[in-house]
């Protein structure tokens, strides 16, 4: 009964953000060139990382956030999901490793790294127990 719960959690809060984010990075990339807005790569593991589970909920999750978002971010997240139940598609899985490899090489969990549409790095930051607001913010703090 637990298990049933936590993937009725799961499920839940995967579509509840699904709609922002992007489902290849390469779509991601291709809206921040023509929308000229920064990418927000984010680097987790949805079923194994405690500081990316809460990430979602206290962030990602918040209506401050999904508002925000909408209109200054384009959004994308290389999930590394370990349980055998919650593999990614193969493509999605190699396209999230070669991402590790070049924003990610020391394999940090969660990692958010903020891009611009040339993929170059404008910041990087972790998890913070901070605000929504607040957390906006120091993305923020990286675009010029």
């Amino acid at each position: 009964m637990k298990k049933l719960i936590f993937m009725v959690f799961m499920a839940g809060s995967i579509f509840a953000s699904a709609q922002d984010w992007h489902a290849t990075f390469s779509d991601a990339l291709s809206v921040s060139a023509t929308e000229n807005k920064p990418i927000i790569l984010v680097f987790a593991g949805s079923d194994w990382c405690a500081p990316c589970i809460m990430l979602e909920r206290n962030i990602w999750q918040s209506q401050e956030f999904m508002d925000y978002s909408k209109e200054n971010y384009v959004l994308y997240k290389a999930d590394f999901p370990r349980k055998k139940n919650n593999q990614l598609p193969t493509e999605i899985a190699d396209g999230n490793a070669e991402l590790a490899k070049a924003y990610n090489p020391k394999g940090f969990f969660p990692l958010i790294v903020v891009l611009n549409s040339e993929e170059q790095v404008l910041g990087t930051t972790g998890f913070k127990k901070i605000s929504p607001n607040d957390y906006i913010s120091l993305l923020n703090s990286f675009i010029k």
